[in-house]
């Protein structure tokens, strides 16, 4: 059986394994988006993620709200290297004990005003991690958590709904 027959026969048995995007609303939404972020900051709205100990499908869908389906850059969210230069810090994960400080310095190094999302159920309360003896739990427990998007993991239409959401306020 070639390669190509291989892949066939896979994909009869998976079956459709994506769900459709809903462009209409993504288009409206990030219209919104876009009109708000100008509104608050006549500018970018930078973010600064910091993964401090997730599963990793979190940071999936963050790269999925990048990808040019969706492209939030677009309407005006940027991910930027620096907290020095971000508006938000972005949290994903259950606070590990090795990534305790990194996230306090992180947030120490952001400029007032301080907006902490956290994305995300393990970000919220550890998640399936809350037990164990290696997280801190939430970052709740941290830092002042502005924003919490849920699931496990959003999607990136439910991360552009929640920052639309405490955009507009």
């Amino acid at each position: 059986m070639s390669t190509l027959d291989k892949l066939l026969l896979c994909r009869l048995r998976k079956g459709i394994v994506t769900v459709p995007v809903e462009i209409q609303k993504v288009e409206q939404m990030g219209a919104e988006l876009k009109k708000a972020i100008n509104a608050r900051f006549r500018r970018s709205f930078n973010i600064r993620e910091v993964d401090t100990g997730s599963c990793g499908i979190c940071e999936a869908e963050i790269i999925a709200a990048n990808n040019p389906v969706y492209d939030v850059a677009r309407f005006g969210v940027n991910f930027v290297a620096s907290p020095r230069h971000a508006d938000a810090l972005l949290v994903t994960g259950p606070v590990g004990k090795n990534m305790l400080l990194a996230l306090q310095k992180t947030y120490d190094a952001m400029p007032e005003p301080k907006l902490v999302i956290t994305l995300g159920d393990c970000a919220l309360d550890g998640g399936i991690f809350k037990e164990s003896y290696y997280v801190e739990g939430g970052v709740s427990k941290i830092l002042p958590v502005t924003l919490h998007i849920p699931g496990c993991p959003p999607t990136p239409l439910e991360i552009i709904e929640a920052l639309l959401g405490l955009l507009k306020q």
